[in-house]
């Protein structure tokens, strides 16, 4: 399992081949065995595998290609909507509908979203995460019929791969382990850390395509530019609002 972990890859092409329903089964009882807070298992998982709701998935991922190739199609949700449903009829008063338990809940639909992974990843597939379902997620809510209390937080493509992928570069460990307590970074530990990414031939790459000096002015003008930031914050905040069922300025 660790060679499986260290030899992670994002695959973004596939083979026009199924995954078998056992398999896929498997895998995503694989994600409902992750470690969850009070055994509470406040996450759903929706599959999506018809031609005509990839293609609309497809659509709201910004048409990356992955999507459309891949047989299969996860969103991982937030779900406070079936426990509460249980409570109620078991005689028991639910109060689940604040930031606290959705901060609880997407950390656990998180958690089974890395298992679903390594699951997929052990079984010889291909899998990749989409950050896109967070930049309007009101439009997977009304597509996927998440009804309150359900909130996308990730999701992910997976089949088998066409062809091999590079491994993408990390962070030498030095760069995000503290021990005993957080120590802040001075000038020299931030040129050390980021010294071999910045002198990879993908990042020399990166900056002739994109007309910049330095791989961070990637990140900040083109990746994820200011003006995007705020805009899908605004939505993702208002989103959680409504499937929450909070008041805007009262998320508790």
């Amino acid at each position: 399992m660790t060679d499986l972990i260290f030899n992670h890859r994002s695959v973004r092409k596939f083979l026009d081949c199924p995954v078998e329903p056992e398999l896929l089964s498997r895998i995503l009882e694989a994600g409902c065995r992750a470690s969850n807070t009070g055994n509470m298992q406040v996450y759903s998982i929706v599959v999506s595998q018809e031609q005509t709701m990839r293609e609309q998935l497809w659509a709201l991922h910004l048409k990356q290609p992955c999507v459309l190739q891949a047989p299969v199609h996860l969103t991982f949700c937030a779900d406070l909507n079936r426990f509460s449903l249980w409570c109620r009829q078991r005689q028991a008063s639910p109060s689940y509908e604040n930031f606290l338990w959705f901060y609880t809940a997407t950390i656990d639909a998180s958690l089974m979203s890395q298992n679903v992974a390594l699951a997929a990843e052990d079984a010889g597939l291909g899998i990749c995460y989409l950050g896109t379902v967070n930049y309007e997620p009101m439009r997977f809510v009304e597509l996927l019929e998440l009804p309150r209390g359900v909130f996308p937080v990730a999701a992910m493509v997976l089949g088998y791969p066409d062809g091999s992928f590079p491994l993408t570069d990390r962070l030498p460990l030095e760069g995000m382990v503290h021990y005993e307590r957080y120590r802040d970074y001075d000038v020299g530990d931030i040129d050390r850390i980021y010294c071999e990414r910045e002198q990879s031939e993908q990042t020399r790459t990166l900056l002739e395509v994109n007309q910049k000096q330095t791989l961070a002015q990637v990140f900040t003008e083109n990746r994820y530019p200011g003006e995007t930031n705020l805009r899908c914050s605004k939505a993702l905040w208002e989103a959680a609002c409504k499937q929450m069922g909070w008041k805007p300025a009262e998320p508790f």
